[in-house]
């Protein structure tokens, strides 16, 4: 029979894997910065949208956010200040939107949102879309201050001004993938860049 020692280092070693598990999966889901999905999981959460608008009837759409005036952040106070930014910038994200609703970092400086479940009307589901990405905007536009650390640990706020870019594609129950409306979606933001910044464009299907 095996003793109480032993039995405590079994334990031991069944919750460290479990815990090594729990960390490889949030590695491989969850960018390590921000906390929000990554790209692998966001496929996954539009496919199962997709199925759902094809099943249901229901519509969905995708917010391709790109910050502008980002890169200066960086170069004049550091990757540090660089990625306080992103975090605020999700944390500003996860308040405009429904827990229902679907929130990535797409790489860089780049986020995806998912809004799942609009309206059946396109019409309907196109002003819903466009009253989230209105409220993302606005509240990305809103100054950043962000608290650095100096040297002997004496820290200094800067402010920066970060707006954004939305791109913005609806889907409506047909053959589309959600390759296409993340491509659609991607197109539409350079567009929004494009006409002046701190925009939105509807791709138009």
């Amino acid at each position: 029979t095996a003793t109480a020692g032993q039995l405590i280092s079994a334990v031991h070693n069944v919750i460290h894997t479990s815990q090594l598990q729990k960390q490889l999966n949030n590695l491989a889901h969850y960018d390590s910065l921000t906390g929000l999905l990554n790209r692998n999981l966001l496929y996954n959460r539009l496919a199962h949208a997709v199925g759902r608008c094809n099943r249901y009837g229901h519509s969905c759409a995708v917010l391709v956010i790109d910050l502008n005036n980002f890169k200066p952040v960086n170069d004049m106070h550091g990757h540090n200040a660089g990625d306080m930014l992103l975090v605020e910038v999700a944390d500003r994200l996860k308040r405009c939107v429904r827990e229902t609703d679907t929130i990535a970092r797409f790489g860089g400086d780049e986020f995806v949102v998912l809004v799942s479940e609009l309206d059946t009307g396109k019409a309907h589901s196109m002003a819903q879309a466009g009253t989230v990405a209105e409220k993302i905007r606005a509240t990305l536009a809103k100054p950043y201050f962000l608290r650095l650390k100096q040297e002997a640990n004496a820290e200094t706020t800067v402010e920066h001004h970060c707006t954004s870019s939305i791109g913005v594609v609806l889907f409506l129950a047909n053959d589309t993938t959600k390759e296409d409306m993340l491509k659609w979606a991607d197109i539409a933001m350079y567009q929004a860049k494009e006409t002046g910044r701190n925009r939105i464009h509807f791709h138009e299907l």
